[in-house]
């Protein structure tokens, strides 16, 4: 068989490859480069100036033997979840909502949408003025004197609902595309079988809505794992209760851009994609009991 391009094939060849280029290049450029780099710079010792001394496994027996580090991936894992779950019903239930016949649904749609629009900087001073413990919303509607974020009991609890409130919208809307493409016709057969609203949520909304659920799953730990603007922006340094919600990503700001220690910070973002990659290998094999891809 001959493999042989034509010159015209050949010509089509190429200016794919040169539409392609940019992208290939920004993705080697922005993304795999500097992953090869942190990933060399994490057996080092940073010497200041870009210099740096290879101590092979000596920043990744520091790490494992600090207990604020444990306690660092011990407050991302339960920000996980105190937020992927149930952010992902709140999200089903709003698109469940926005699916049905109602009046004014692309306005409810956008009000939904809009916290994915606005800056997370305005986002959160909004919320740390709701949640402030001197004169903010909530303890003068409930007339309490509660530190939301200033606690280190439920200040893990505050920036969690920061976080679902910023998400809902946007996951809200790719669940309620998943709900659109059900065929119309299994509810039909249902209706006509006997099946309530409920066995019908159960028995076909669930189901065919799985995939676009398992990909919202996956956006969300992996962005959930990956927090830091909003804890950065949500507690100070100086806030007592900082330590109770320091995740892996706000620690290696600290030990990378405070503490100068960028072999201790590369370290700590190679376990962090260590720890994303063992969440999506456990997702990929738990999706085979209960994502359903039969159209």
């Amino acid at each position: 068989m001959n493999n042989k391009l034509s010159p015209a094939a050949r010509r089509e060849e190429n200016w794919a490859w040169i539409m392609v280029a940019p992208t290939i290049v920004g993705l080697v450029v922005l993304n795999i480069w500097p992953f090869v780099q942190t990933i060399y710079t994490s057996f080092c010792e940073h010497l200041g100036f870009g210099h740096y001394k290879f101590i092979g496994l000596a920043n990744y027996a520091e790490i494992f033997q600090t207990p604020e580090f444990w306690k660092a991936t011990w407050n991302t894992i339960l920000f996980c979840i105190l937020t992927v779950p149930l952010g992902l019903f709140l999200s089903l239930l709003v698109a469940m909502l926005l699916n049905a016949k109602i009046k004014f649904k692309g306005g409810f749609r956008t009000i939904f949408f809009l916290p994915m629009v606005c800056a997370p900087a305005a986002v959160t001073m909004v919320w740390r003025w709701i949640f402030n413990g001197e004169y903010g919303i909530l303890n003068q509607l409930f007339g309490a004197h509660v530190g939301w974020i200033t606690d280190p009991k439920i200040v893990m609890v505050s920036c969690a609902i920061v976080a679902i409130w910023s998400n809902i919208g946007y996951d809200a809307v790719l669940l309620l595309a998943g709900l659109q493409n059900i065929p119309k016709t299994l509810y039909e057969a249902n209706s006509i079988d006997g099946a309530g609203k409920v066995k019908q949520f159960f028995t076909v909304t669930l189901p065919m809505v799985s995939p676009t659920l398992f990909v919202v799953m996956i956006m969300r730990l992996m962005s959930a794992v990956k927090v830091y603007d909003l804890i950065y922006m949500m507690v100070e340094d100086t806030n007592p209760a900082v330590t109770s919600v320091q995740s892996l990503m706000y620690l290696f700001y600290r030990e990378s851009f405070i503490a100068g220690s960028r072999g201790i910070g590369s370290a700590i973002v190679i376990w962090t994609v260590l720890l994303i990659g063992m969440i999506t290998v456990i997702q990929f094999y738990g999706q085979k009991k209960w994502v359903n891809y039969d159209v």
